[in-house]
């Protein structure tokens, strides 16, 4: 199929024919992000806490703080990643809702990330003792789990995903890119420091195939200076900027991969009936756009779902509750293990 070709609601009918119970977005999980991360770089902007805040949900980029950059891990947003996130509140608020016992839930994510197998092993990714995630598979595994089981991909129909962990807004399906993150960020943080709707949410600035960009966004008569990095290679030059206090920057993104999530290391590789002039990175970026354009609602803050899952169970953005789910911590790692 044509790369960049949107196969969300046939991916939803494979990975029930395959055997699973309830599919659920993992983009909900990111609109959780953008509330709590939002929420974070406001209060630390109110109180002069540790900036610039840096985005936490690539994991390949947190280890490589954790092993380079440990004395500026006070950087680093305390969020967990979208499908740790959406693991946590599967087994509490959905698990609660549904009267079904957490240590019966099985969470599988599909990632386009091979390094979300490390992440979701990692202790710090625990609630009452239960992986937040008991398995990850990446999209290369998951298309070749269709191909074993004679499914015909392209003649599915498209399936919904199940409720009430199936909305989504258009901030979080642009995750997915470099520079999204930060975009689906600034629009509810916009909001939440001018205290209205801005209506101006399309932020150009940080879009884009470049490894670095960098934007300064004003903000209810504050210019908040920005950058997203993308590759190892460019995250060290700003980290280097930042350690040696050449960066006045107030927010950061960075990925490991280049090009963001649709990059990642389990993604389809391009075949050789692909033209070596095709742009994958591009194709896929723009369908993550085109998605986020069509979407009625573009703000993680104004989905129904989250806030509804607030109002019944985590209070508000950044409560107590919240940081027991949704929050985590980082730890210095040795370079090299025997």
């Amino acid at each position: 199929m044509p790369i960049g070709t949107n196969v969300t609601g046939k991916m939803v009918t494979a990975l029930k024919r395959l055997g699973f119970d309830k599919v659920f977005d993992t983009n909900t999980g990111a609109d959780f992000t953008i509330m709590e991360e939002a929420n974070e770089f406001v209060e630390r902007v109110k109180s002069k806490g540790t900036l610039p805040m840096i985005t936490s949900c690539s994991p390949g980029w947190v280890k490589y703080i954790e092993m380079n950059y440990p004395e500026l891990l006070p950087h680093l947003s305390t969020c967990k990643s979208p499908h740790q996130m959406f693991g946590a509140l599967i087994k509490s608020y959905y698990a609660e809702k549904e009267g079904i016992d957490p240590n019966k839930i099985y969470v599988v994510s599909v990632m386009p990330c091979i390094a979300k197998k490390f992440e979701r092993q990692r202790d710090e990714m625990k609630v009452n003792g239960l992986n937040d995630v008991d398995n990850v598979i990446t999209t290369r595994e998951l298309s070749r789990m269709i191909k074993q089981a004679n499914i015909e991909f392209e003649g599915l129909e498209d399936s919904q995903f199940d409720n009430p962990m199936g909305e989504a807004t258009g901030a979080a399906a642009i995750f997915g890119t470099t520079g999204g993150v930060m975009e689906a960020a600034l629009r509810t943080a916009g909001d939440w420091l001018t205290g209205e709707s801005l209506e101006k949410i399309d932020f150009e600035a940080v879009r884009g195939e470049e490894g670095i960009k960098k934007a300064t966004v004003n903000i209810a008569g504050n210019d908040i200076k920005v950058v997203a990095a993308s590759g190892l290679a460019n995250a060290q030059k700003i980290m280097e900027e930042i350690k040696f206090g050449k960066a006045d920057y107030q927010f950061v993104e960075i990925m490991a991969c280049p090009g963001g999530c649709v990059m990642g290391g389990g993604q389809p590789i391009k075949n050789s009936k692909v033209r070596r002039d095709v742009d994958v990175r591009k194709l896929r970026a723009d369908s993550l756009y085109s998605i986020d354009e069509k979407s009625v609602i573009r703000k993680s803050h104004e989905n129904p779902v989250v806030k509804k899952i607030y109002e019944e169970y985590l209070e508000k953005p950044g409560g107590h509750k919240a940081h027991e789910l949704l929050h985590t911590h980082y730890v210095e790692r040795p370079k090299y293990t025997d």
